[in-house]
């Protein structure tokens, strides 16, 4: 009988152990096309990204949407949903900038258009249907990212956007005087943790050359294939393992 009793209290530890285990945490990503893309023969690094960490012990969710910006992601509650998904402990990976570039405006070339820079500067706009719109600049809208994650208790990493197939002289253009640089500025600022992923994946492009980086891009020169998504992912991991003070590290396989 003391025996069938040991045995029913062990059991009752075991399942209530389980019951309150700590739950996986979780690495949101969220941003455009190059993080998340099903067009056909194409795909972002955020799709390739699961294979290089141990998913057994870090959910990873890609929330990111082709075609959107900062400014659209946020309009569109996309942002809102991540939010209301964050628990303390998660993380949330961002990268932005390709879709950010046209004067802001209500047409449709303009909708995704941001003020460029991180300074406090708006643009009031009215749509045809009367709404209200104040767009504000790039590095406005990341702050709001890190801000309200971290307010969450998760971790941003603030990424900068990967590098185009553009060549000049021998060399990839860099985002180092706009986007790259403005994101990095922010990420600054707010003491959270960058990735470089723009100058890190274009070395590995210099490196290779421009007959062999065009492979990685069979339709225009952002969206990138398997073997091209491949090349970012493990770029975004280089630059976690470069942090060691950054959390996500113990994840990685």
């Amino acid at each position: 009988m003391p025996k069938i009793r040991l045995l029913l209290a062990l059991s009752a530890l075991l399942f209530f152990s389980a019951f309150l285990a700590k739950p996986r945490p979780t690495l949101y990503l969220i941003g455009d096309s190059t993080v998340r893309n099903t067009g056909a023969g194409q795909q972002g690094w955020g799709q390739s990204l699961p294979a290089l960490f141990d998913t057994t012990r870090l959910r990873i969710v890609n929330n990111a949407m082709a075609g959107r910006s900062t400014r659209t992601f946020i309009k569109e509650g996309r942002w809102e949903r991540t939010l209301a998904a964050l628990r303390p402990g998660d993380f949330v990976l961002m990268q932005f900038g390709h879709n950010e570039g046209s004067a802001p405006d209500t047409t449709k070339a303009g909708r995704r258009g941001v003020l460029r820079g991180t300074g406090p500067e708006t643009k009031s706009l009215t749509w045809p249907d009367g709404t209200p719109e104040t767009v504000q600049t790039y590095g406005a809208y990341l702050r709001k990212f890190i801000r309200e994650a971290k307010a969450k208790g998760a971790t941003p990493v603030v990424c900068s956007m990967i590098p185009r197939n553009e060549w000049k002289d021998g060399k990839v253009l860099r985002a180092d005087q706009d986007f790259g640089k403005w994101a990095a500025e922010v990420a600054q600022q707010e003491g959270v943790a960058f990735i470089n992923l723009n100058d890190i994946t274009a070395r590995k492009y210099e490196k290779i050359g421009p007959d062999e980086t065009k492979k990685y891009f069979p339709g225009d020169h952002t969206h990138t294939n398997p073997a091209g998504a491949q090349v970012n992912a493990e770029s975004v991991v280089e630059g976690i393992r470069t942090d060691k003070k950054l959390a996500l590290n113990k994840y990685l396989r």
